[in-house]
């Protein structure tokens, strides 16, 4: 009886491990994989992102001073050149800003916030699009008909002008109340109502094919409610074209934050974000100081020409034409 009891506790032991190890297997006979092994400049291109996601998370473990931190900074190292040129100190790598901040440290900590907006901007931009474009799909006739003509009337301003917008909305209405916290939200909430109507567009075609299958009709039938519906059944099979338009809005998030702290509107100088290190750099681009802008530039140039790689290839290997 024990020895029953035993192997009984040992099959269901091995059971989640067996599925892991499915999943896996499966995942890596997959077409997207396959895919992903035959395109070496994708590969390249993840290679980059990854590694700049991980220089993010551990800035502050990397970095040889806090940026943010006016205690660390001291004004008789501002303006030196890079570690290699003959002015170059040690350890400023790639040099320091007019307020002595290391340019590689403000890099690092820097993209932390351009990463952070960027994804936040992006999860609430496809929850909120997501959320309508389920609605619209589904219920049809007045619900679909209000929110199609909102999503077509935001389609004809800028996403820039939109995120402006609001951000002058937010600043006129809380105005010296907005901490540099409450502006990284306040960016975040800009972003996200910019690039809500990609997803809504995108899940309301969707839907609307595929609510007239059988397994929708079944639900129905069985009396599953009409969010479970959508969420448990509907929305799954609408998955492939969201990841596309959230991948490639990663970096339209991360472009117009840079865009915003460039212009001024953004997170302020003691939270500088990579556009806000461009901005501040830009002053002393023709006094010789070219390193305070070049470097940051170059880092925002990188992690958008990956993700915009990342999500050409995904769309690419998600189209059915195409396999």
């Amino acid at each position: 009886m024990s020895d029953a009891v035993v192997s009984n506790s040992d099959k269901q032991s091995t059971q989640p491990t067996h599925a892991a190890r499915g999943w896996f297997s499966r995942a890596l006979d997959s077409d997207v994989f396959y895919s992903f092994r035959r395109s070496k400049l994708t590969m390249v291109a993840a290679a980059i992102t990854v590694l700049f996601f991980l220089l993010a998370i551990f800035a502050s473990w990397l970095a040889v001073q806090n940026p943010f931190d006016p205690a660390q900074l001291q004004l008789m190292n501002s303006r030196i050149s890079p570690l290699w040129t003959a002015d170059g100190q040690s350890p400023f790598l790639l040099g320091t800003d007019e307020q002595g901040r290391d340019v590689f440290s403000a890099i690092l900590y820097g993209m932390r916030i351009s990463l952070a907006v960027g994804v936040a901007g992006v999860i609430f931009a496809g929850a909120l699009g997501i959320a309508l474009g389920l609605m619209a799909g589904y219920f049809g006739g007045a619900v679909d008909g209000v929110i199609m003509r909102i999503a077509d009337v935001q389609l004809t301003f800028p996403a820039i002008l939109i995120a402006l917008l609001v951000n002058g909305i937010a600043k006129s209405i809380l105005g010296n109340r907005l901490d540099a916290t409450s502006m990284l939200v306040v960016l975040v909430i800009s972003i996200g109502l910019s690039f809500w109507v990609g997803y809504a567009r995108t899940v309301r075609g969707s839907v609307m094919v595929e609510k007239n299958k059988d397994y929708v009709a079944a639900a129905q039938l069985i009396g599953l409610p009409a969010p479970v519906i959508m969420l448990r059944h509907v929305l799954p099979n609408t998955m492939g074209p969201i990841l596309v338009i959230a991948t490639i809005n990663l970096a339209l998030a991360i472009i117009t934050e840079a865009t915003l702290s460039f212009l001024g509107v953004g997170l302020p100088d003691t939270m500088p974000s990579l556009g806000t290190l461009i901005r501040i750099g830009n002053n002393y681009l023709f006094a010789g100081e070219w390193w305070i802008v070049a470097f940051p530039g170059l880092a925002l140039a990188a992690l958008i020409l990956s993700i915009n790689l990342l999500g050409d290839w995904l769309r690419d290997a998600l189209n059915p034409k195409l396999r």
